[in-house]
C-alpha cells in the first residue's frame, strides 16, 4: 500500500524534505520551521448496528448508490471514537445506542482515512433524514449477501461475525 506523502508543512507552506528521525525511520521535515511533520489523515467510525436481540442487522444506501453498507460518520474534532457512533445513529437512523464494542479498524486510501468499527446495539424505531437514501433489516444471514461486496464494510461485518460466532 503506498501512502500518499506530505509534500508541503501544515503550518508554513515551505515545502518538506525527508529526513531520518531516530527510531522512526524517514519522516517528512520542514526546514522553514525545523520540525518533523507526521502524516495527516481522517478519522472516521463505521457501525454493525444491531437490534436489541441481536437477530437483525440494518444496512444503509447513501449518496444515490445502488449497494448497501454500513452506517458512518466522520469523528469531529474533541470528540471520541464513541461519542460519533451515537452522534451519527442519533443523527442519520433516530436511534438510541445502548451499547457499543470495538470491532477492529483498517486504514482507506480512497478517503485517506482511519476507519474505526464497532458492533452497536440500538433501540427504538427509524426515522431517516436527508442522508440516508434508504434502509433496511437484515438478517444475519442475509446481510452477509446484502452488503456490497467486497467492500471495507463487508470484511468489518464477516471480521465481527467471525468473531462472535453469531452465523
Amino acid at each position: 500500500m503506498s501512502l500518499a506523502k506530505m509534500k508541503y508543512c501544515s503550518e508554513c507552506g515551505h515545502e518538506l524534505i525527508d529526513k531520518e528521525l531516530d527510531y522512526e525511520g524517514i519522516i517528512p521535515y520542514c526546514t522553514n520551521c525545523s520540525a518533523f511533520r507526521f502524516p495527516v489523515f481522517n478519522t472516521a467510525c463505521s457501525m454493525i448496528v444491531q437490534n436489541e436481540s441481536k437477530d437483525k442487522i440494518l444496512l444503509i444506501k447513501q449518496y444515490g448508490r445502488p449497494d448497501y453498507i454500513l452506517v458512518a460518520g466522520y469523528i469531529s474534532q474533541g470528540e471520541n471514537a464513541e461519542t460519533t457512533v451515537a452522534r451519527e445513529i442519533k443523527e442519520e437512523l433516530n436511534l438510541e445506542t445502548t451499547s457499543i464494542s470495538f470491532n477492529a479498524s483498517q486504514y482507506y486510501e480512497g478517503s485517506n482515512t482511519l476507519m474505526v468499527n464497532f458492533a452497536v446495539t440500538v433501540t427504538g424505531d427509524v426515522q431517516d433524514n436527508h442522508e440516508i437514501d434508504d434502509w433496511a433489516w437484515f438478517s444475519i444471514e442475509d446481510a452477509q449477501k446484502a452488503i456490497k461486496d467486497g467492500s471495507l464494510a463487508e470484511k468489518f461485518l464477516l471480521n465481527y461475525l467471525k468473531k462472535s460466532n453469531t452465523r
